[in-house]
């Protein structure tokens, strides 16, 4: 009898100590919820609060910096949206951009040596050169052929479709590097590159973009000479481009730059392409969201073209799309949490000889 009851009892023992285990662990999945929910509670508060604090604060322009900013992200307009109506953010938009260019460039101001017959310049062929402003660091590109740079895309574009990384189309093309070039559908900013907005020439042949639409977009004729502006797809063919990607706004026309209203812009990753007098290519690619890089305004990089003498420029892509490889690496840093992003469109740089 004896026997039994003690064995009775280690089987009860036995059976409150596997409820014991179960309440703790219980007790532990708990506590870690919620120091989850408090956590992201205390990070909502900070950002809505923060937000708050700089669109309600005394300093407009601050105020103004901080909404373009946002809304030129794919993922964070809903903290100016929160607060403002839509005719307030396209009053601030309005009051802090870079107008629209109704010039085209002049193809007869570019004159591309013709390297065949011409004997090379004591230069690298490229050439990369770190550029540092008040709020920016990055990375430009220097090619000295023009020849050399065309459009590389994905791929089948659509719904159904995927872009690949820079890299990737590097990789594929046997190119020397490349940046970022076109926009794309990307709803929440979590879209797979698949779908590009506007114009996509790519080596001769018309992909993507209406035929009967203007937008601000840049490429190059068969002459290798750069052309921006806002254009129609027909007008793209018309002009015999054989890379062009819709994007801007266009920034250098002619020489002349675009004209400016309060900030131009707000601080971001950036992405440009440009090309001087003499036919060689500029391709910009600037850090942002970092702690060494905040970035830089649309004012920012055309005040680096011009430093570059860039007589045609555009801006491309930005974001955390704007990324530059080379000779095999990322040589900028870009701003994408989970890294390069996949994309329609790249510039990409031929290797020499090709």
């Amino acid at each position: 009898m004896m026997e039994q009851q003690t064995g009775m009892e280690g089987v009860l023992e036995l059976r409150r100590q596997r409820r014991e285990k179960r309440r703790r662990r219980l007790r532990g999945v708990l506590q870690g919820l919620s120091f989850v929910g408090v956590t992201l509670l205390s990070l909502a508060v900070f950002v809505f609060g923060g937000s708050a604090m700089i669109i309600y604060g005394p300093s407009q322009p601050v105020r103004d910096l901080f909404v373009i900013t946002v809304m030129e992200t794919s993922a964070a307009k809903f903290l100016a949206t929160t607060y403002l109506s839509d005719q307030e953010i396209d009053a601030i938009i309005q009051a802090n951009s870079v107008q629209t260019v109704n010039e085209v460039t002049d193809v007869t101001m570019v004159e591309v040596p013709d390297t065949k017959t011409e004997p090379e310049k004591d230069e690298e062929p490229i050439q990369v050169e770190e550029v540092v402003g008040p709020t920016f660091k990055g990375k430009m590109m220097i090619v000295r052929d023009p020849s050399r740079v065309y459009l590389a895309t994905s791929g089948t574009f659509g719904a159904g479709a995927s872009g690949k990384r820079v890299e990737e189309m590097i990789e594929r093309d046997g190119a020397v590097g490349g940046v970022n070039a076109g926009g794309f559908v990307d709803e929440g900013g979590v879209g797979n590159g698949g779908q590009p907005l506007g114009l996509v020439i790519s080596q001769g042949e018309y992909l993507a973009g209406g035929r009967q639409t203007a937008t601000a977009m840049a490429g190059f004729d068969g002459d290798n000479r750069l052309v921006v502006g806002n254009l129609t797809g027909q007008q793209a063919l018309d002009m015999g481009l054989r890379d062009a990607v819709s994007f801007g706004p266009v920034l250098i026309v002619n020489g002349k730059r675009a004209e400016v209203e309060g900030t131009g812009g707000g601080v971001n990753p950036r992405t440009a392409i440009g090309q001087r007098a003499d036919g060689t290519v500029l391709l910009l690619v600037i850090d942002g969201r970092q702690p060494h890089s905040i970035g830089a305004t649309y004012k920012d990089i055309i005040d680096v073209m011009e430093q570059y003498e860039a007589v045609n420029a555009c801006n491309m892509d930005g974001g955390s799309s704007s990324l530059m490889f080379y000779q095999g690496e990322l040589i900028t840093t870009c701003a994408s949490l989970y890294g390069s992003r996949q994309l329609p469109t790249a510039w990409l740089v031929k290797e020499e000889g090709e």
